[in-house]
């Protein structure tokens, strides 16, 4: 953690450090955001030089972080396909805060958890009654 703490993280490091994101995913993140209008697994894959499958296998863990959403598209004669598209950046920065609240409120507790658990006695052992 201090490392991360002087280490100068640009924007997408969060998606990282939040999401476990790897760089393809980035990468994948990076076209959709770019792109005019919502885009399908075949046209992300294309834009950054992968296979379908690759692709697919970043665009899941992107929707599995919420950064990005599907939509279904219906051919008239019947059918249909997927596109996808970044989720409003305010709903992405929102879920990242309350992450961010989770951790903290979790490591308060771990961290007086520890203090009791180590706490020396009157003689100077650590306590073990906890």
């Amino acid at each position: 953690m201090s490392e991360q703490l002087r280490r100068d993280m640009a924007c997408e490091g969060l998606l990282e450090c939040f999401h476990g994101l790897k760089e393809l995913d980035k990468e994948c993140f990076r076209v959709l955001v770019g792109a005019e209008d919502p885009l399908t697994v075949d046209e992300i894959a294309d834009a950054v030089d992968r296979e379908r499958s690759t692709a697919y296998r970043a665009v899941q863990r992107l929707l599995q972080a919420g950064v990005i959403g599907k939509d279904q598209v219906n051919y008239d004669q019947g059918g249909y396909y997927h596109v996808y598209s970044p989720t409003d950046s305010s709903e992405i920065a929102d879920d990242m805060q309350r992450l961010l609240n989770d951790w903290y409120a979790k490591m308060g507790q771990r961290i007086r958890e520890f203090e009791a658990t180590y706490e020396r006695s009157e003689t100077g052992v650590p306590s073990t009654d906890r």
